[in-house]
């Protein structure tokens, strides 16, 4: 495993490495210089190996894939897979690679797009993947390599255990290409890879390939972050960075862009709410002033991250009535044709529902929001005139910073702590990170910049703590479900299963965290053996004289809390506390001369054995810890009879086959469901209307319907049989231990099911109350499941899924999925 921490080493080992012939003819064809992980990456890749490499975002980790891709190209019929964990994210590769390669060489599948999928080169999420794994599918003939691109998404709560399965269950002969963030535990996940993997090299980089300029802007004043004539390295807080913040702010110059000092000019009228209040608050700029103050510096096109969709939409508005106008007449045009070409097929009465006018004057102004409430269409144009430098202001949502390619000369963070869904949580390092990762265009800029907008009581100290070289660690979130148990069981057995599970990265941190703990035990168990011959007692055994006192001294407070209480219980504590006295009185050591010295080293053994004993418990939950699930899961599922006795140990059932197909989150409802035929009355619409309230996950403001609204007849009576089903089998779970399930929402499911029925989308989104990008996708992810019920379930339900299907692609939503 190779390990390259410093700049110098790096590029030693890059030199020694060098000279790989299919490297030479690569490099040959570039028309820059390749970075010293780069060169070390490749040279492992050409070697054999698999290769885990970790750098900022920016970096050119994806030019590491395309050596994978070049290497596998160069042997007949060789074939690589590219995965990412965002469909937007395998759109934009898919259509990189077609113009590097040729639409015939180049596939891509995402669950709802189905292109050229024998192609030598594929892209794909990772789900695809997975379930292509689970299938045994003849399209992983001949695949060399596979990119996992983003592979600390392993993280994620939701579908982390994703790339977890993938990792597990490749082919052997397959090497991978692991593509991430500079998690600050790389080491430990490259110990993992190479584990299961085997020969994996491990490269991390810190070095930002463009510097990043960090300032904060104090009312008008673009102060820098650090201190400039401080030692280089240091990264010493500016000092009159630090004066302001003790004085509020009050000694930077209140100055607008245009020059006027002071707030309370009539220039400074009508500037927003922020700007009426007194002291700090009232010199924060306005969002046109920032970006009038950046295009001043030549710091366009820039990024400004506002972590609320609604906060972007309204910055967009703000911008655009003060005028800003960021475009030439050449420009302009430009951006009219891309527009209109992208745009064309939209329906016209969809316009204005969809806020197209609104949005194109944006556009033609240089300013737009991208998050995910817009229509991917509007979307993926958004992308397309940054990258063109047609769009020079961006307001955006965090999103935007995993993975799409928009880099820009400059990143604005509006705050430093976002919503999680629950309360405003500070953003952490890694989050910092990765959203500033954005600054600086390779190739087109020396530096890239970074602008905070100080906000009250903000503490330079904590915004260089984010700016340091800090990064997050990488913990899995593997979890067996129900679909995996019954794959892997099919696969291998029940036991072998347990043995394949033990393998993943989960366990293998939990048994990491147990040599730690289990080291810890050790020395508090000497400590515990040091404190006993302390407190030991010519007289007996001062152990179980202190448990005596110990116990005491319980129900003493006991007594003392409870004299209200019944009166047969304080009763019950005044007879023990008598005997506990006397027993204390009797017993030898209570007339030793030593006694309150030998009691206290007595206190500090009880207490440091309560700790001691809790650390043994640790260990003893985290050993097994997945197989033990897995057996929970694998009780639940012999309980239902998807799984059945068989003289080699467990196997699967017909209903088990049918599981085996079900990648959906609920996979065991939606099981169960088909097999008791609940669904079987359903006409399309309203079997879309019940996929939809499987898949749907409102946020805070979502998903609020009064069920009588809900469609009658069927449907109503087949939600009401699901809901029973799922209460019968979230109990069940929770009697196995295991987490259990949220119920279902209905909260889009009306307007699903009038969308089917052929419902306009003005009417729809009205009665959903949602923005158009939102009911995009969660009419994708509705179509994904009912693509697979189109698969596994007898007629009619499987006929009635694939008219559910073309009932609900159209519109916005077909128009969507076009590649």
């Amino acid at each position: 495993m190779t390990s390259l921490q410093s700049p110098a080493e790096r590029y030693a080992s890059a030199r020694a490495r060098a000279g790989r012939p299919q490297l030479e003819l690569f490099r040959s064809g570039l028309r820059f210089e390749l970075d010293p992980f780069q060169l070390a990456a490749c040279a492992s890749l050409e070697d054999g190996n698999s290769v885990l490499v970790a750098a900022p975002t920016g970096a050119g980790k994806t030019l590491i894939a395309e050596f994978a891709i070049y290497l596998a190209m160069q042997s007949p019929a060789k074939k690589v897979f590219y995965t990412a964990p965002m469909k937007a994210l395998s759109n934009q590769k898919f259509q990189e690679l077609v113009a590097e390669y040729g639409a015939d060489e180049v596939g891509l599948l995402t669950g709802d797009t189905n292109v050229n999928p024998q192609a030598r080169i594929v892209v794909m999420t990772t789900e695809v993947l997975r379930n292509m794994l689970y299938a045994d599918s003849d399209l992983l003939t001949n695949l060399a390599f596979v990119v996992l691109d983003e592979v600390h998404f392993l993280a994620d709560r939701f579908r982390g255990a994703v790339w977890e399965e993938v990792i597990i269950h490749l082919p052997q002969q397959v090497r991978m290409v692991s593509l991430s963030a500079t998690v600050s535990n790389a080491e430990e996940f490259g110990d993992w890879l190479q584990a299961v993997r085997g020969e994996t090299d491990v490269i991390v980089s810190e070095e930002r390939p463009v510097p990043l300029e960090q300032h904060v802007l104090v009312k008008s004043k673009m102060l820098d972050l650090f201190d400039a004539a401080g030692l280089a390295g240091t990264h010493r807080v500016n000092p009159e960075l630090v004066r302001l913040s003790q004085s509020g702010g009050r000694g930077a110059a209140l100055r607008s862009p245009n020059g006027r000092r002071g707030g309370d000019r009539a220039g400074d009228r009508g500037r927003g709410p922020q700007h009426q209040r007194g002291g700090f608050e009232a010199g924060r700029m306005d969002r046109s002033e920032i970006v009038r103050l950046l295009e001043g510096k030549h710091l366009l096109p820039a990024i400004f991250f506002i972590f609320s969709r609604v906060g972007c939409d309204q910055a967009v508005r703000q911008v655009l009535r003060a005028g800003v106008r960021l475009t030439d007449a050449q420009e302009r045009e430009e951006i009219r044709q891309i527009v209109d070409e992208r745009c064309r097929t939209l329906l016209d009465e969809d316009l204005g529902v969809l806020g197209y006018f609104e949005w194109l004057d944006g556009l033609e102004r240089g300013v737009a929001a991208h998050h995910a409430g817009l229509l991917p269409a509007f979307k993926e144009v958004v992308e397309e005139l940054f990258q063109k430098k047609l769009v020079k202001a961006v307001f955006a949502t965090e999103t935007l910073a995993l993975g799409i390619n928009m880099p820009a000369r400059t990143v604005v963070l509006d705050k430093l702590e976002k919503f999680n869904g629950e309360a405003r949580v500070p953003i952490t390092p890694g989050e910092y990170t990765q959203l500033t990762g954005r600054a600086g265009r390779r190739g087109i800029d020396v530096e890239g910049h970074s602008v905070i907008q100080w906000a009250q009581g903000l503490d330079p100290q904590t915004v260089a703590s984010l700016a340091s070289r800090r990064t997050y660690p990488l913990n899995s979130s593997f979890k067996p479900t129900y679909n995996m148990a019954v794959n892997l069981i099919e696969q291998f057995g029940r036991e072998h299963t347990r043995d394949v599970l033990e393998s993943s990265f989960a366990q293998f941190q939990a048994d990491r965290a147990v040599v730690d703990l289990a080291r810890k035990v050790r020395q508090q168990e000497q400590s515990l053996a040091g404190f006993a011959t302390a407190m030991e007692c010519h007289l007996g055994d001062f152990t179980a004289y202190s448990a005596i006192r110990r116990r005491l001294t319980k129900v003493e407070r006991e007594t003392a809390a409870g004299e209200t209480g019944a009166r047969a219980a304080r009763e019950r504590r005044q007879h023990e506390l008598a005997g506990l006295r006397k027993r204390m009185r009797a017993h030898p050591c209570h007339n030793c001369p030593e006694r309150e010295q030998h009691a206290r080293w007595a206190q500090r053994w009880w207490k440091l054995r309560r700790d001691t004993d809790a650390l043994t418990h640790q260990i003893t939950t985290r050993t097994g810890a997945v197989a033990r699930i897995f057996d929970r899961v694998t009780d639940v599922l012999l309980g239902y009879g998807y799984l059945v006795e068989v003289p080699t140990g467990v196997g699967l059932s017909p209903s088990g086959l049918i599981l085996r197909r079900i990648y959906a989150d609920r996979d065991l409802l939606v099981a169960e469901s088909l097999r008791r035929g609940l669904w079987s009355g359903l006409d399309p619409a309203g079997l879309a209307a019940m996929a939809c309230a499987l898949v749907f996950e409102p946020r805070r403001d979502e998903g609020l319907i009064d069920e009588r609204y809900l469609p009658k007849g069927p449907f109503r009576e087949a939600l009401h049989d699901t809901q029973d089903l799922w209460s019968r089998l979230d109990d069940l779970e929770r009697e196995n231990k295991l987490p259990g399930s949220n119920p279902l929402a209905v909260g889009l499911s009306l307007a699903i099911w009038k969308w089917a029925r052929g419902g306009s989308l003005v009417d729809v989104l009205d009665e959903a109350e949602m923005a158009a990008g939102d009911f995009v996708r969660w009419t994708k992810q509705t179509i994904d499941l009912l693509d697979q019920l189109s698969v596994v379930a007898d007629d009619p339900v499987g006929r009635t899924a694939r008219q559910a299907m073309d009932a609900i692609r159209r519109g916005i939503v077909a128009y969507s999925s076009v590649v």
